[in-house]
């Protein structure tokens, strides 16, 4: 039995890419293959190919042909590992692939290959092969049946071009090794290669050595003492020593006249003619002497100063990217790698207008200056950069040193000259801005370089401090070096290191009139330092009788504490509220200020009466709780920064809650105008910061940024060392008017019943009546049961509580709100004890849908199980974000044992509990045990109301003593009529 073998005839075409076309036709069968088929017999031992099965078949018409990629046909073909079962005849360019493929690749294992000079001519990178007779390939060619020798030829060298990028430069790190090593392969101007045949190229290319014993430079001559103009002679450099170099002319027929070494002669003339073809296409006609009267030396014509310009900065570079090597002046290379700087140089005792011991006064002080130009290594003052421009010239000798005047960058020089208006001059807000940006010092080579490498680069306008001025700038940027400043002799306060430093900061920048921003965190005393500040005011005379006060601008909820803590800390300052609806107003309030320190007011007060408060210049305006004037655009925004003081402060812990342009409201208003107009600003910095990241406008900002802002945190070491374990803050609170007309109601009610009840009953109403005064210190709501706790929860349930409305009913919850705002800010959390379970709830519903947070609420109805998960959920350390709650509202009688909530570090009494030992014992749920951080104890104590009076009594312990102030409110219902009137009483000066 006789079994048949498998007779294909493969037929090849190779396509000017390189890659191979195969068509399979079974001869014994007389049937064509299908490419599947093909694929299998053909590449059964093809591994590059992963057997067959990475190669595509493509449809031509009705036929099915394997597509062999470019860089892997010449390696298939020199191998030719097939089936030994099948007969392979091959037809088309498949016998001369099979002659010709090993050769090729035994260069490929030789590395003979050389880069193509066509291609390059062309502008591309492709390879050729090297020692191999390209004719002896084209008669291999045309030997077989297949007459199509060009396609042939011009598909090898694809294929043998691909088969050595994919064999030697496959990876990056060999590309860049490339690139390295042959830089002239990539040169962007390929015109340079012309004139040149393949052996000089790869020479000049550094593919090839050069065997000669000579290299070939071209050298600019400058004008001499005798020599008036600048001239190019070719020179030959001795390889053996570079400084000897030998000076030949160059006729224009290509030979060459001189005199070299007798043993570079034959190499001089087998390559000048090379020379001067190379030389006609890489320079201008005009850098080369006619055939005529300069027969003898091609580069005999003088140059004038614009060539001599264009070959130093353009011609020259294409002639080392052509593979010619240049000498230039010695002085060319430093001098390009120094663009011009134009400084303002400022002259001593700078400042117009002011007082000797200062020389400044505020951003918008004028300095006096000199303008200085540095070009190259020269110095010029604006005199002697004028009369070099009017020279015309690119090319000048000044002071024994030859300079460069590049026309582009001496017209922005010029520009930038001509925006400053001499009679105005520079304001200081100018000087610091270019020095804080980094204008103002001098570059790196590493910059100039860079600078350098593109002449269209922008110019910066540089400043040059004088004595004075470098001080002041440093003392700016080193806010912790200020010179120590005694605390004022009235300060009844003692304050901690870095409270100084504040307090320091502040008068520091007073002096100069520039504005602050004081930015502590919440809990670290930025009040007392701001009194402090004032206080200093006053003792040195900046707070002068008849004279304007200070104006403090804060949110209502705090007007009060500002008059408690000022009168407890610098007793011999002296303010006024100006503040509701019995506040004077015109004449009345210029008297009144006259009279007074110190004019509070609120942000709300302001808005209204903005005319009234623009007409005064202020010795300071302070703006506590700083945010609220974040929104550049607002009524209250506008209308506070409108006005008008020698000196602005901002106090606040969150300059920025959620975008950048909150930062430049406040900015506008401690020092207007600093950080540009707000579009600019959005352009400048907000849409490059919040929107590309840039982080060198980041950088930028927060130079700028620095020097007007002092931020201490609680977290710092420095902070945390000087901080007590336990911090106790009082927080005093004005009543609404809604609060305030009902709580007169109650009050009134409770007498005209005094007149009328006794013992139990008297009792009874005494205790109901104070009840109702304490809840109506919190919420109204909580009295006139208009709308339920219940009611407000279910509410909520289907649509949002209308939580405006709420909050503007309660300053304490107007209060509460905006400092646990900050707390979630700064993440960190809090304990809210409130006695009443109706606020308890009011206050989660709130701040759940304020903060988009979840809120806690632990009261008496709470069950075990809920009570532990609360706890738990609470002190967790791993819950995501979204679900992690920040705030815990409790029962002060529910949550004032028993807990260990020591994940919280702020504990607000929303609320006062009549025993001191109560609060504590609550406020111990955060100050335990495991507690790493200090706490922070607020304590809510509204004006005015019996909730001050109870506070007087515990701190001063004057009208009650020790056994009579128990854990419970009995004591109260033994006091006279007269004494409970006295107790109950609104003082109106503190409500709306």
């Amino acid at each position: 039995m006789s079994i048949q073998v498998d007779m294909i005839k493969v037929t090849v075409t190779i396509t000017t890419q390189g890659d191979a076309l195969l068509y399979g036709y079974r001869a014994n069968r007389n049937t064509a293959m299908s490419g599947l088929a093909l694929k299998h017999r053909l590449f059964a031992w093809h591994e590059p190919s992963f057997y067959g099965t990475e190669l595509e078949v493509m449809q031509v018409q009705h036929t099915e042909l394997i597509l062999l990629p470019a860089e892997q046909v010449l390696p298939f073909f020199a191998e030719l590992e097939l089936l030994s079962s099948i007969e392979w005849e091959w037809a088309g360019h498949g016998p001369a692939l099979v002659r010709l493929a090993p050769v090729l690749t035994a260069c490929l294992e030789e590395k003979r290959y050389i880069p193509s000079l066509p291609a390059f001519q062309e502008g591309k990178l492709e390879w050729s092969w090297d020692h191999i007779d390209a004719q002896g390939i084209q008669d291999q060619s045309q030997a077989h049946e297949d007459q199509d020798e060009d396609t042939l030829t011009e598909g090898l060298r694809a294929s043998f071009s691909a088969a050595v990028f994919g064999r030697f430069y496959a990876t990056e790190a060999e590309q860049t090794d490339l690139h390295r090593e042959f830089p002239l392969l990539f040169a962007e101007d390929r015109t340079a290669a012309a004139g040149m045949d393949e052996q000089a190229w790869l020479i000049a290319v550094g593919w090839r050595a050069d065997s000669a014993p000579f290299r070939p430079l071209l050298q600019l001559l400058e004008p001499g003492e005798e020599e008036l103009d600048w001239r190019l002679r070719l020179v030959l450099q001795d390889k053996l020593d570079p400084a000897a170099i030998t000076p030949i002319r160059l006729t224009g027929n290509g030979s060459a006249l001189g005199s070299w070494p007798a043993s570079w002669t034959g190499f001089v003339q087998e390559r000048s003619a090379g020379w001067l073809e190379h030389l006609r296409a890489c320079l201008p006609a005009e850098q080369l002497a006619g055939a005529g009267a300069h027969d003898d030396d091609l580069l005999s014509a003088p140059l004038s100063d614009e060539a001599a310009w264009q070959f130093l900065t353009t011609d020259s570079k294409r002639l080392l990217e052509a593979g010619w090597q240049v000498l230039l002046p010695a002085w060319w290379e430093a001098a390009s790698k120094k663009k011009p700087r134009l400084r303002a140089k400022v002259k001593d005792g700078a400042g117009r207008g002011a007082n000797k011991s200062q020389s400044l006064f505020g951003l918008d002080s004028l300095v006096d200056f000199d303008w200085r130009i540095a070009i190259g290594e020269a110095d010029l003052t604006e005199e002697e950069f004028a009369a070099l421009v009017a020279r015309n010239e690119r090319l000048v000798r000044f002071r024994g040193q030859w300079i460069s005047l590049d026309p582009a960058l001496l017209s922005q020089i010029r520009k930038l000259m001509a925006s400053v208006d001499r009679t105005e001059g520079l304001s200081f807000q100018d000087v610091l801005q270019l020095h804080l940006l980094g204008n103002g010092g001098a570059s790196s080579p590493e910059e100039e370089a860079a600078a350098a490498a593109d002449n269209a680069a922008r110019i910066q306008l540089e400043v040059e401090l004088n004595e004075h001025l470098v001080k002041l700038i440093g003392q700016l940027g080193a806010q912790s070096e200020l010179p120590p400043l005694e605390p004022p002799a009235g300060l009844r306060a003692e304050l901690r290191t870095y409270q100084r430093e504040g307090y320091a900061w502040l008068s520091f920048l007073r002096r100069f009139g520039l504005g602050a921003c004081l930015a502590d965190d919440m809990g670290l005393g930025k009040t007392v330092q701001l009194i402090a500040y004032l206080l200093h005011m006053k003792e040195t005379g900046a707070l002068e009788d008849g004279a304007p006060p200070a104006l403090i601008i804060c949110p209502t909820s705090v007007l009060g504490n500002w008059q408690k803590e000022i009168t407890r800390f610098a007793p011999s300052l002296s303010v006024t509220l100006h503040y509701g609806g019995r506040r004077n107003s015109g004449d009345d309030f210029l008297a009144q200020t006259q009279q007074a320190d110190i004019v509070l007011t609120s942000y709300a007060t302001a808005t209204l009466d903005q005319e009234l408060l623009q007409s005064i210049n202020w010795a300071a305006i302070c703006l506590d709780e700083a945010q609220n004037i974040k929104n550049a655009q607002t009524k209250q925004s506008l209308a506070v920064r409108g006005m008008k003081a020698k000196h602005r402060i901002a106090l606040t812990g969150t300059p920025i809650e959620n975008r950048l342009s909150e930062l430049w409201s406040i900015y506008d208003f401690i020092n207007p105008g600093f950080l540009g107009s707000a579009a600019g600003f959005q352009q400048r910095f907000v849409k490059a910061i919040e929107t590309e990241r840039d982080e060198k406008r980041m950088a930028d900002l927060q130079k700028l940024v620095k020097p007007f802002m002092l931020r201490r945190k609680k977290k710092d070491p420095a902070i945390q060392l000087d901080l007590p374990d336990k911090n106790e803050m009082k927080t005093y609170i004005h009543l609404t008017a809604e609060q305030g007309a009902l709580y007169d109601q109650s009050v009134n009610q409770l007498m005209d019943r005094m007149q009328k009840l006794e013992g139990i009953e008297r009792k009874g109403a005494i205790l109901a009546a104070l009840t109702q005064l304490k809840q109506l210190c919190d919420h109204p709501l909580l009295l006139t049961k208009e709308r339920t706790a219940a009611a407000i929860g279910e509410a909520a349930a289907d649509a949002p509580l209308d939580t405006e409305a709420l909050i503007s009913r309660s300053s304490k919850l107007e209060r509460l709100l905006a400092m646990v705002r900050e707390l979630r800010d700064e993440g960190e959390r809090c304990l809210i004890f409130t006695q009443y379970v109706g606020m308890g709830q009011m206050l989660q519903q709130v701040l759940r849908q304020e903060l988009q947070q979840p809120v806690l609420y632990l009261n008496g109805s709470t069950s075990k199980s809920a009570r532990d998960r609360m706890i738990e959920q609470f002190q967790s350390q791993t819950l995501p974000p979204e679900e992690q709650p920040n705030v815990f509202i409790l029962s002060i009688k529910a949550g004032g044992v028993g807990l260990n909530l020591t994940a919280a570090n702020h504990v607000f009494h929303f609320d006062r509990w009549w025993n001191p030992a109560v609060e504590n014992q609550a406020t111990d749920r955060a100050y335990r045990m495991g507690q790493t951080r200090d706490v922070q104890v607020h304590k809510f104590i509204s004006l005015g109301t019996l909730e001050e009076r109870i506070d007087e009594m515990l701190e001063s312990k004057q009208q009650l003593s020790d056994t009579i102030i128990t854990s419970s409110e009995g004591w109260i219902t033994e006091l006279s009529t007269d004494a409970l009137r006295d107790l109950f009483t609104l003082r109106h000066d503190f409500a709306e």
